[in-house]
């Protein structure tokens, strides 16, 4: 089968419905199974003929695991950049080969667009260490990306300056201007214990991950604390993860939507070729067509279920999984 990755790539944010999706996920399916070694030596142990795949829910996901252990890549196009898990001390790190790092930018910029429109519309503050010290982290890229086209001079890495950050968080709520204060979970506990303010021209994002500072809480309880002592009536979240390269976004209560080139299925927890229907928990599958140089389809540690809206959460994480670096706290 003749594919030309680059006419995908154009294709990939401007879905319009569920036929464009699966049109795409199925030709993206085809290279992949025949251009990743990784991926297509899963599916020949796992005796998958891959022109037997016609629907997406056919589609075998390779367990994300493989992602520290072998490096998965599609073509044979120069990679630009590998992304780099923080895990644990203790842990193997998760690595993502980028061979398109403008396609990664394409696919970030599009998804924060898509649910709150453009950066420069907002001066976005972020407790989360500099571009400098995690160059290898895609969050770190994208929010550095994101900073930079904001515009504003007073966006940037506040996570070693806590005094200036409530300053400016305190100046620019009054101003009225739109501000993103974006952060680890454990950095935004920790900014919280220190403040009282009422941000109501703030967006407040939590991207995960206590890395083991602080002693894991439920999200519900974690949004009440930041929501009583920050002034805000919602906390948004971020979910994203060293192997994907898009990201899901919710406005609060831990429901997250995907853009359209991002799609969620729930797998049986007993059966992993299983796809289950609505309100049931099962293991988190992500179809990220922004992967289409890596792997599009992975079988993630996380638990979830989706909704009858189509919204999705994160209920928590497999037994025997890894700690991340980054990981969802448990619903």
């Amino acid at each position: 089968m003749k594919f030309n990755p680059s006419e995908i790539e154009k294709s990939v944010f401007n879905i319009k419905n569920e036929e464009d999706f699966k049109e795409i996920t199925l030709n993206i399916f085809q290279y992949q199974s025949a251009t990743n070694s990784v991926y297509k030596e899963y599916l020949q142990l796992m005796n998958i003929d891959a022109n037997e795949i016609t629907s997406i829910e056919q589609i075998p996901f390779l367990p994300i695991e493989f992602f520290k252990s072998h490096k998965v890549i599609s073509g044979n196009r120069y990679v630009e950049v590998v992304f780099e898990s923080s895990g644990t001390t203790s842990s193997t790190p998760s690595r993502h080969y980028v061979t398109d790092i403008e396609f990664y930018e394409k696919s970030f910029i599009n998804g924060f667009e898509y649910f709150y429109g453009s950066p420069s519309d907002y001066c976005i503050l972020a407790l989360l260490p500099s571009y400098m010290e995690r160059q290898n982290s895609s969050l770190i890229f994208m929010v550095n990306e994101l900073i930079d086209r904001s515009g504003n001079s007073d966006s940037g890495f506040y996570l070693n300056n806590t005094n200036e950050l409530i300053s400016k968080l305190d100046s620019l709520n009054k101003s009225g201007q739109k501000t993103l204060l974006i952060g680890a979970t454990f950095a935004l506990l920790d900014l919280a214990e220190q403040i009282e303010l009422n941000l109501s021209n703030t967006i407040v994002m939590e991207t995960g991950g206590m890395k083991g500072r602080r002693e894991e809480i439920v999200r519900s309880e974690l949004h009440q604390i930041l929501c009583n002592k920050l002034g805000v009536e919602k906390i948004h979240s971020e979910y994203g993860m060293t192997e994907m390269l898009s990201q899901a976004y919710s406005k609060g209560d831990g429901l997250f939507k995907s853009p359209p080139w991002l799609k969620i299925l729930i797998r049986n927890v007993n059966d992993p070729m299983s796809i289950i229907g609505k309100n049931k928990t099962g293991g988190i599958n992500i179809i990220d067509l922004a992967n289409i140089n890596s792997c599009s389809f992975i079988a993630t540690q996380d638990l979830g279920r989706i909704n009858d809206d189509e919204t999705f959460e994160v209920l928590g994480r497999f037994d025997n999984s890894d700690l991340r670096g980054c990981s969802l706290l448990v619903s």
